[in-house]
């Protein structure tokens, strides 16, 4: 051992590549010049990401809950209402009561957008005929999924134009009014104008509803005006049979259809939670875990709301340039009168978010803020008129500041010193080529906060990635404010076009979503990507060590890890900036196992033992000879997560060239 030398690195920094390959082997050893799939942890080192499964293994359903139009149909073509999304060529499905699966025919579908129906041409041919209004199931497609959320104890998530909750075995649709107890008023009607009362609120166009005693699914197809509870309703099609007096009327479903992107607020006006939905289309509505409710009067600036938000006990909704607020306590009061009230802030509104009794209002090309308790002072003033948030879904406080996509990368809004003044670092310069290649490679982003790990995930989508493929970057804040103590790391294989993350009962949810129509579930200790290995790599900088012109021998590298369980990865010498003719070592396999200590699921009886204690340290030879050197791990498995919290290199200089 005599002219060796011990070079020790802890593990600490992120992801860098502002530097240049010495400057950052002399001056921060301890980062990485490539961290993929291995986070920033605040407990030290880098971790290992946990990986994800279904929050629910049942797809959310792509099409709703159609149900056959009316009984006796047979041979290749079957009509079905309650159908708010056009069916496509190719789409499969299956029917209550009848034997088989079946396909939709090429240029099969015509779809009648007011009536909510559809008539389709199929194969095979039925197998007999279904029944009335039996169950329509569409088999899973593509179609994305365009909100996410975690309420009640439940998911949230709208598919197309419905929306379901969850608790984790089968989804139930929530788009369904309640207006009371309505009744057939009058029997012997016929064709498509129908007497009902009973009404408690007003019935909306678009709704389907079924009469007791008769067939088919009705749509209202015009306005509906109520006295005294009371209305003769627009409906298609005419009534299949006269109804008898007082038969029952049983609401399917509310139009929803049209939705762009859904955002969520969780609000508590009366001593009880509810969440308000937007969408960008349709008017904003409610659920209280039990009850759906739309906003049916409101307001032209209103209906169509792409953000909402909770301030100062008045819901805020944003729509394009304009911001538009309720009355106090109110989820359906936009009179003047009252207390409501809206302004034109003159730039498109990309996010709304309360931060420190201010709502700050993230616009494209400036950030407003507004301040006062009610509509007598509001007030809207500049936070800055040059920096502007570029993708809605990324704003998310973290640390007390909040982290937004700006047009040159992460930024932080931190309130400063000064009363109402602001700061607005931007944060991700240390990493500002991989996230310019990272803004240019997706068309959209989402974002999420694992809170108990002080981490900020933005995810990007693009529709021509593999899942293996997806990116995204991790930010964890090692500091409560400000961005100088942000370390940085990649992301693989988090294929996302909607995420949220909230905490219950004392449990993070961290949720996202896609095109598979599935809904995920992040961390939770899961080590695959729902059931793919997780694939990460990690990369020293290029060490001088001593002296960046004197030759070093390699001979071993230790490992001071925190292991779960089994750890297995590849490790690779990389020798002088791992230049173009440079001969490189060969990999080198690392396994914490031995024949002593034994891993549930992985121990051999009468070879090994349980119960002994993990090592935390494991060295491995190394072969090779150069200026400088850097350590690159390769991982490709399904253990649990680990941490990598230092390593150390023996190593002996050589004569000086």
């Amino acid at each position: 051992m005599d002219g060796w030398s011990t070079f020790p690195v802890e593990l600490k920094g992120g992801l860098v590549t502002d530097k240049s390959l010495l400057q950052q082997g002399i001056n921060l050893p301890g980062s990485a010049r490539i961290l993929r799939n291995f986070e920033p942890s605040i407990q030290g080192g880098y971790r290992l990401v946990e990986g994800y499964a279904k929050y629910d293994t049942n797809f959310i359903p792509p099409k709703g809950e159609p149900v056959v139009q009316a009984s006796g149909q047979s041979g290749t073509t079957l009509n079905i209402a309650n159908l708010y999304t056009t069916p496509t060529d190719g789409d499969t499905f299956t029917i209550a009561g009848v034997t088989g699966t079946y396909t939709i025919a090429v240029e099969g579908v015509s779809f009648n957008s007011t009536n909510k129906t559809a008539a389709l041409t199929i194969t095979p041919t039925l197998a007999s005929s279904p029944a009335d209004q039996a169950a329509v199931t569409f088999a899973n497609t593509t179609d994305n999924v365009i909100g996410v959320d975690f309420f009640n104890s439940m998911s949230f998530t709208q598919r197309n134009s419905d929306i379901w909750t969850s608790s984790g075995s089968g989804f139930t649709r929530i788009n369904v009014p309640s207006y009371g107890t309505p009744l057939v008023n009058g029997a012997s009607q016929t064709g498509t104008s129908f007497i009902v009362d009973g009404f408690t609120s007003t019935p909306q166009v678009g709704d389907v509803f079924t009469v007791a005693g008769i067939e088919k699914a009705y749509t209202i197809t015009a306005a509906v005006t109520l006295s005294s509870g009371g209305a003769t309703i627009t409906i298609a099609p005419a009534l299949a049979s006269s109804p008898a007096d007082d038969a029952a009327i049983t609401f399917l479903s509310t139009d929803r259809s049209g939705s762009l992107r859904v955002e969520t607020e969780i609000f508590d006006f009366t001593g009880s939670k509810k969440l308000a939905i937007v969408d960008g289309q349709n008017n904003p509505a409610y659920w209280d875990g039990s009850t759906f409710t739309v906003f049916d009067d409101a307001s032209s600036d209103i209906t169509g709301a792409q953000h909402v938000v909770s301030f100062q006990d008045h819901l805020f909704f944003a729509k394009n340039k304009i911001i538009s607020f309720l009355a106090p306590f109110s989820t359906d009061d936009d009179s003047i009168a009252n207390g409501a009230g809206n302004f034109n802030v003159a730039d498109t509104i990309n996010g709304l978010h309360v931060f420190r009794d201010q709502l700050i209002i993230f616009c494209e090309q400036k950030i407003l803020k507004v301040t006062g308790s009610s509509a007598g002072n509001f007030q809207v003033v500049p936070v800055t008129e040059d920096i502007g948030c570029i993708a809605r879904d990324t704003i998310q406080e973290i640390g007390g500041d909040v982290m937004f996509l700006g047009p040159d990368g992460l930024r932080l809004l931190t309130a400063t010193d000064r009363i109402g003044d602001f700061g607005l670092a931007a944060i991700s310069r240390k990493i500002q080529s991989v996230f310019v290649d990272f803004q240019a490679a997706n068309t959209s982003f989402c974002s999420a906060l694992i809170r108990e790990k002080s981490q900020y995930r933005i995810l990007g989508y693009n529709a021509g990635f593999t899942k293996e493929n997806a990116q995204g970057i991790t930010a964890t804040q090692f500091a409560q404010q400000g961005g100088d103590s942000i370390d940085f790391a990649e992301l693989r294989g988090f294929n996302a076009i909607c995420a949220a993350s909230r905490y219950d009962s004392g449990v993070e949810y961290v949720l996202f979503a896609n095109t598979t129509g599935y809904l995920y579930r992040m961390e939770n200790a899961v080590n695959t990507q729902d059931g793919d290995n997780i694939v990460a790599t990690f990369a020293t900088p290029h060490w001088p060590i001593e002296d960046p012109r004197v030759r070093k021998t390699f001979y071993k590298v230790f490992f001071y890890l925190d292991p779960q369980g089994a750890v297995s990865f590849g490790v690779n010498l990389k020798l002088d900036f791992d230049s173009q003719g440079t001969i490189q070592p060969d990999t080198v396999d690392f396994d914490n196992q031995t024949n002593f200590v034994a891993f549930y699921g992985t121990g051999v009886f009468g070879a090994a033992s349980y119960g002994d204690r993990l090592s935390y340290v494991f060295g491995s030879q190394l072969i090779g000879s150069g200026f400088n050197g850097s350590i690159q791990i390769e991982y490709d498995g399904s253990d649990p997560a680990f941490t990598l919290d230092a390593m150390t290199i023996e190593y002996a200089n050589n004569d000086r060239r």
